[in-house]
């Protein structure tokens, strides 16, 4: 690859243990760099049994050395009214006074068992509740709101409670007056959706409760990139698009990512797209962990002087950073 994506020396740079809350994992984080601080929400789990996932916080000088903030986490189901469920996968952004965070929401327990084989068992005989869902482990995507980037409120659900819809995740800014979301409805697949398989979506409001018709933006077309494709990151402008990290599942379970550049003014464009992947699992850390194998997992990109500072679960038990110089990644985006 001509591109120099450069994992850093010191990874994984957050680990779990320290605080109760995230004892057995610490992944997949979002982040945000506002007032001369990165600010990283992680998601951790205190056990296996429940396997119940919270949103806390780390903020950081250099983007590379964070510490905790509080030994509490900053977001939960029990914000939500569901004490037996999880919040995860947070993905974070500021657009004008307001912070923004896209999650997952899994509205009740289950245990977690690693299998060794890329997708752990999730049990959920002991969680009677899950039986009010159409289909079991069904995850629904939420949108909390921060004026702080400490204190959080949920603001809405970006998806309908009956369909299995994540990897969301909102524009930095504004888009000819309108906010901008991309997601990956896992049920939007037939010949009424025109694709045959679970794609990245976008899609437009005006005021973060009502959206536009989603309209289909990318499907997977590479051996890497497996049956699926979603959003890794929020994405960041730069001069000659939008950039956006997504990640791919191949048929051995590996995880690797991708990028494209969407157009400025119409993002429902794709303009560039690498054919072959940009990460992959190559260091210890990447390749064995608690829960699943073989996963990089981006779930942020923050851009400064320059460098774009990747924030990656590392199979879904730590988190680990790699850095590019942002003209270099996208020049190969094009080139490639």
């Amino acid at each position: 690859m001509s591109v120099m994506i450069e994992k850093y020396s010191k990874n994984p740079i957050i680990i779990p243990g320290g605080e109760k809350f995230r004892k057995v994992v610490t992944f997949n984080p979002g982040a945000v760099y506002d007032n001369g601080k990165f600010l990283l929400y992680d998601r951790a789990a205190a056990t296996l049994s429940p396997f119940r996932t919270a949103i806390g916080l780390f903020e950081s000088i250099d983007g590379k050395n964070f510490t905790p903030v509080g030994d509490q986490p900053v977001f939960t189901s029990e914000m939500l009214g569901y004490p037996e469920g999880s919040v995860q996968d947070a993905r974070v952004v500021k657009i004008d006074d307001t912070f923004y965070m896209n999650y997952a929401f899994q509205p009740y327990g289950f245990d977690c068992f690693p299998t060794g084989e890329g997708v752990p068992f999730y049990d959920t005989s002991k969680y009677k509740d899950w039986e009010k869902c159409e289909y079991p482990m069904i995850t629904r995507s939420g949108l909390a709101t921060s004026k702080d980037g400490l204190n959080w409120e949920h603001l809405c659900f970006t998806s309908a409670e009956n369909i299995d819809d994540r990897d969301h995740a909102l524009f930095p800014e504004k888009i000819d007056g309108k906010f901008c979301l991309l997601r990956r409805p896992m049920d939007f697949v037939g010949e009424k959706y025109g694709t045959s398989q679970p794609g990245m979506w976008i899609t437009f409001s005006d005021d973060l409760l009502e959206w536009s018709e989603p309209k289909l933006l990318a499907t997977a077309k590479e051996a890497w990139e497996g049956g699926k494709i979603g959003a890794a990151c929020n994405p960041i402008k730069t001069s000659r698009g939008w950039l956006v990290l997504y990640h791919g599942v191949d048929e051995n379970i590996i995880y690797r990512v991708g990028g494209m550049i969407l157009d400025l003014d119409d993002p429902t464009k794709v303009i560039a797209r690498s054919t072959n992947h940009i990460m992959e699992p190559t260091e210890y850390y990447e390749k064995c962990g608690l829960v699943i194998p073989n996963v990089v997992f981006p779930t942020s990109i923050v851009e400064k002087d320059g460098i774009g500072y990747i924030y990656y679960g590392c199979c879904d038990t730590s988190i680990g950073l790699a850095t590019v110089k942002i003209d270099d990644l996208v020049d190969h985006l094009f080139d490639n």
